[in-house]
């Protein structure tokens, strides 16, 4: 090979053939690949994860309110309905706010069971018979407890609040709860 030819095909892809100029181009090209192959991993990791992440989610709020003998008291609530959001609840939430909650739809009224697996937050749990009236009122529940809380009585819903609201708003059993799960029995 003389000095002023283009190398062969077989000896440009040999490494040791390629000048330091050359050399910058691979090892440029090669980095711009492997940047480009890297956010498509991170992106398809993204849309394969996303929609399963617990607490990952837009949630539309719906208004509710308990009468209590100190006056009427406000909430926004996210709704539990399908089997799959009852079974995933608040795990995993780290905040929730005061005059928020998740209410919990049994219909149709029944016995049931709750526990705080996977709930970082302390709640108060407040059981809801068909009629709208508050059964029974679990405070200050333990977080990441597998403790059985039953409802010891028939219950159509749930609220879950954070820990504190039942004292704080004077909440108590046989007070009324106003929404639309409740309308009709």
């Amino acid at each position: 090979m003389g000095r002023g030819r283009r190398p062969s095909s077989a000896v440009a892809h040999d490494p040791s053939f390629l000048t330091g100029c050359q050399m910058i181009r691979v090892r440029k090209v090669g980095l711009e690949w492997l940047r480009a192959g890297l956010w498509v991993a991170l992106l398809s990791w993204i849309g394969m994860v996303t929609p399963g992440c617990a607490g990952v989610h837009a949630a539309e709020f719906q208004p509710l309110e308990i009468a209590t003998r100190a006056g009427v008291k406000m909430f926004s609530v996210e709704m539990a309905t399908t089997e799959e959001e009852k079974a995933t609840g608040l795990m995993y939430r780290k905040h929730l706010p005061d005059g928020q909650g998740m209410l919990f739809d049994f219909s149709p009224a029944q016995q049931v069971s709750m526990w705080m697996k996977n709930t970082y937050i302390s709640l108060d749990m407040i059981f809801i018979g068909p009629d709208g009236r508050i059964l029974r009122i679990a405070e200050n529940t333990e977080p990441l407890s597998t403790r059985i809380i039953p409802s010891r009585g028939p219950t159509k819903g749930v609220l879950e609040v954070i820990a504190g609201t039942a004292k704080k708003y004077g909440i108590a059993p046989g007070d009324r709860v106003s929404h639309p799960l409740f309308n009709g029995h």
